[in-house]
């Protein structure tokens, strides 16, 4: 006769058969045990499901080595845990300005220390820092400070940041990617926060969740309220770059962009011109897995238009 040991903790549920004689039961699905249960389990379960434990200690013990030893060779993905989505609505732990006259940009950008009102001309709020592997070829000779991006998911932050740093170790005489910097932050919540009014000149909404339920669609980056604040926060004449492979979204972009009355859209012959356009469709990370898979790229840029006056 078998023996059928079932465990439940927390919702976690392990089923384990052996016939008697046999060898020792496998591992059907993973497990998060309470230390407590490891004794009367036995060793050998845990030699079985050792991987998801040993897979984090490994992150960790990567990320240590990463800041005790400062190196010129940049991160790697494997060791950052990286999720698909955050919810933008939940509260997370973030560190925000409480307003923008608060903002330590000196940490982000320690070449612009000395200019503590320097300008943060462009702004990325996508996936994974996707500006960053251009960021240099934008300018030469920089003048102002760039955010290479704005990006909610912790995991993702720190790759870039450490990605950041070692460009920056990778290039120390000529001083590239300094104007490069990743800022975690929920823009739907805390952009105000960050931006005093007109302060930006562009922003790149690069590859943005599609959120494809109608049910989410207020989760997306770009709505009639969002754009409002797009419109306070970019100056006139500033641009606002959109970019997916989501033909759907892509129309929702456009749609909001007409609607609101502090945006026109850029003529599709200026666009074409525009250098970042170029950059943005093929030097980001996503731009290239859509041109891998021979997808389509849906791009529209708009124009923050002067205010009437009042």
């Amino acid at each position: 006769m078998g023996i059928s040991i079932t465990i439940i903790t927390e919702s976690t549920y392990i089923q384990l058969s052996r016939a008697p004689h046999s060898s020792p039961p496998m591992l059907c699905t993973s497990l998060k045990t309470p230390q407590i249960l490891r004794p009367q389990l036995g060793p050998w379960i845990f030699d079985k499901m050792g991987g998801a434990p040993n897979k984090r200690q490994k992150r960790e013990e990567y990320k240590k080595a990463q800041n005790e030893r400062p190196t010129t060779e940049g991160p790697k993905k494997k060791f950052y845990r990286q999720r698909a989505h955050a919810n933008p609505f939940s509260d997370h732990q973030l560190t925000y300005p409480i307003s923008p006259a608060h903002m330590d940009w000196s940490t982000y950008y320690p070449a612009f220390v000395a200019n503590p009102e320097a300008e943060q001309s462009m702004t990325g709020i996508q996936k994974e820092g996707e500006k960053l592997h251009a960021v240099k070829q934008l300018r030469k000779d920089v003048e102002v400070a760039d955010i290479g991006c704005m990006e909610i998911r912790s995991q993702v932050t720190e790759f870039v940041q450490e990605r950041i740093k070692a460009l920056r170790a990778q290039n120390p005489n000529n001083g590239s990617y300094q104007n490069a910097a990743c800022v975690r932050a929920n823009t739907m919540k805390f952009l105000p926060n960050f931006f005093k009014k007109h302060q930006l000149s562009k922003i790149f909404l690069c590859f943005p969740d599609p959120h494809f339920k109608a049910r989410k669609h207020k989760a997306r980056i770009v709505s009639t309220t969002l754009n409002s604040e797009y419109a306070y926060v970019v100056r006139p004449g500033g641009i606002i770059y959109t970019i997916t492979d989501v033909e759907d979204l892509h129309k929702w972009m456009v749609q909001h962009f007409e609607a609101h009355l502090s945006f026109e859209r850029v003529p599709e012959e200026e666009q074409e011109a525009d250098p970042c356009v170029q950059i943005m469709k093929v030097e980001t990370e996503e731009g290239k897995k859509v041109e891998r898979n021979q997808g389509q790229k849906f791009i529209a840029l708009f124009r923050r238009i002067e205010d009437p006056p009042w």
